[in-house]
């Protein structure tokens, strides 16, 4: 099997690394690399997880078989290289859907396990490695090892949240939820600074199964955090007028064709296109139909839409803070990017639930806070270290799937069970054969025994 060396990056664009690149056609050629390797998926992880830098990346995009559905049960198997948008095509027509699901359908199946994606349903029903059957991973040795939380269960909650590092997914065993059709019923609520917003979104008579909110990062002063906070659930039969088909015909997709030149993102046209979507998403107080692609998926229909922020690439910033202090962390946050004028075109709000049982995955319960940042200049990573520090003071976190730039140091005091990860991960991958630059700028090569 050939290999090549080209340029990668993340969804970022940000880092941009060479790489080695291997393609296996078939299942039966997934195996390990003695020289190191990591696996890649969609490529959707924004900063350097699924990059190796001078090594091997192990591309999983044709290794996508669906191997098994049971309509009955709604329980899928899938080769991990599949990704969401193909595994939707076939069971939403068959009344199933995903139990979670993250803000894009272009992301791999074993993606989803290594980063245990959340979605806007974390707070009810938890992150994507509560509804893991079961894993077939393929580890550093060659053999080919079922996992599941009662089989093997210390390597399966060491790889949900291990970002690749455990070993290669092969094969998922998922469970999926019933739904009546490809309908959401969606009502939103407009909040005028961030009290308001947090009212909204802890208010059991709001509360929804998919609950979210878009903030508004340029808003100041008595205006700080407004934002639209947005509830929904899968619509039932009765709510769909007589003649409505049950599946949603899909929107028209439309692709960026260049990168937009670095002026393009700034204070002065994100102002304006957050006053006008503050005003029209505000307006929408009754419930209304939507399909789930746009519930779900709204910048897929965008495609490339990462050139939006030039050549140089964003920094996606995630963050979860615990609850007793999330409203004065988030605040100190929003705060401390309104006064650096460093605008984020995309500002995203949800609260968690509780903790799950993976090592090293992200949420906790509390409120997690997305912010999409073009880099500009190397002030960027200044104002992030120091948004960092308000984090850590919080008790938070931040979320390596997203993550580009974080500290060794700050990695080990934000991810306070990577000790425990750790000794599993020297069992299995003793040699450390699975090694990415992620893993590398946390110093996760280093504390191998």
């Amino acid at each position: 099997m050939g290999t090549r060396v080209a340029p990668v990056s993340g969804w970022g664009r940000y880092p941009v690394q060479s790489c080695e690149l291997e393609r296996p056609e078939r299942y039966a050629d997934l195996r390990p690399f003695d020289g190191g390797l990591i696996v890649r998926g969609q490529g959707r992880s924004y900063g350097d997880a699924a990059l190796n830098e001078d090594g091997r990346v192990l591309l999983t995009e044709r290794v996508n078989r669906l191997l098994d559905l049971d309509a009955e049960q709604g329980i899928l198997r899938a080769e991990a290289g599949v990704t969401l948008a193909e595994i939707l095509g076939v069971i939403v027509p068959k009344g199933w859907f995903l139990p979670v699901t993250p803000g894009t359908k272009f992301v791999s199946l074993g993606g989803c396990v290594a980063a245990d994606v959340h979605g806007k349903n974390h707070h009810r029903d938890g992150s994507f490695c509560d509804h893991i059957l079961g894993l077939e991973m393929i580890l550093a040795d060659g053999r080919r090892l079922p996992c599941s939380p009662a089989e093997n269960a210390a390597l399966f909650w060491a790889t949900v949240g291990g970002m690749g590092l455990t070993g290669i997914i092969g094969e998922v065993t998922l469970k999926l939820i019933p739904i009546q059709n490809g309908y959401m019923k969606v009502h939103h609520r407009a909040a005028g600074n961030l009290e308001q917003l947090f009212q909204l979104l802890e208010d059991p008579a709001m509360d929804d199964r998919y609950t979210v909110a878009w903030l508004d990062s340029l808003a100041t002063g008595q205006h700080l955090g407004r934002g639209i906070a947005m509830f929904g659930h899968h619509a039932a039969s009765e709510d769909l007028p007589a003649g409505l088909d049950n599946s949603p015909k899909p929107g028209r997709s439309r692709a960026i064709p260049f990168d937009f030149p670095a002026i393009a993102l700034n204070p002065a046209s994100i102002g304006a296109f957050n006053a006008w979507y503050y005003a029209r998403e505000g307006k929408k107080r009754e419930p209304f139909l939507c399909g789930y692609d746009p519930y779900f998926y709204p910048l897929d229909a965008i495609g490339n839409w990462n050139r939006m922020y030039g050549k140089r690439g964003f920094v996606q910033y995630q963050c979860v803070i615990p609850g007793a202090t999330a409203f004065d962390g988030i605040k100190a946050l929003l705060g401390k990017l309104a006064d650096s004028r460093r605008a984020s075109f995309l500002a995203v709000l949800k609260r968690f639930g509780a903790q799950g049982k993976g090592l090293l995955s992200f949420p906790m319960a509390g409120y997690t806070l997305a912010l999409d940042l073009p880099i500009r200049d190397t002030g960027l990573f200044e104002l992030l270290d120091e948004l960092d520090q308000i984090v850590l003071k919080c008790g938070g976190r931040i979320y390596l799937a997203k993550d580009a730039r974080l500290s060794a140091e700050s990695f080990r005091a934000m991810y306070p069970r990577y000790g425990e990860w750790l000794k599993i991960k020297n069992v299995v991958d003793p040699k450390n054969v699975f090694s990415s630059s992620l893993s590398r700028r946390l110093g996760v090569d280093g504390d191998m025994a």
